[in-house]
């Protein structure tokens, strides 16, 4: 942007001639979820609180402000929404995770203890190791009891 602060009308244009030219726009959109991605508001939130002037917030704020609505009334979009990946870029930017190298690594890892928490889980409860749908807490207790 060569220094200028972002616009709302700049990401809607940009965001018309990307459309236009057949190609998607990155982070918006999810193939599971219709409606906001959850890790993308915890984030959000967080940015907010915590790197709320910094330059590439600002841009993701613009853009989180901007594209749902721009593809919203395109009527092809099942979920405008922004995804995790549309501002995880700027927090490990934020705090100095510059090496693109990195951002499989912090996604692995992160996946990796999704894996294990999952695993003692299926340990205490003397389950077969799955990807179980998020229950309520409550579930897992009657589930203990038994």
């Amino acid at each position: 942007l060569g220094g200028k602060e972002p616009t709302k009308e700049f990401v809607v244009d940009y965001v018309e001639r990307t459309m236009k030219a057949g190609k998607v726009v990155p982070g918006f959109g999810h193939a599971v979820l219709r409606q906001p991605d959850p890790r993308y508001m915890l984030e959000r939130e967080f940015a907010l609180k915590h790197t709320k002037d910094d330059p590439l917030f600002k841009l993701v704020d613009c853009c989180y402000q901007a594209i749902p609505p721009t593809l919203e009334k395109t009527g092809k979009v099942k979920n405008p929404f922004p995804n995790v990946d549309a501002h995880s870029g700027q927090l490990m930017h934020f705090y100095n995770l510059k090496e693109q190298n990195y951002y499989t690594v912090v996604f692995a890892v992160s996946r990796a203890l999704g894996v294990m928490a999952q695993y003692v889980w299926s340990r205490a409860l003397g389950l077969p190791i799955e990807r179980p749908k998020s229950v309520p807490l409550d579930v897992l207790k009657a589930a203990l009891k038994k």
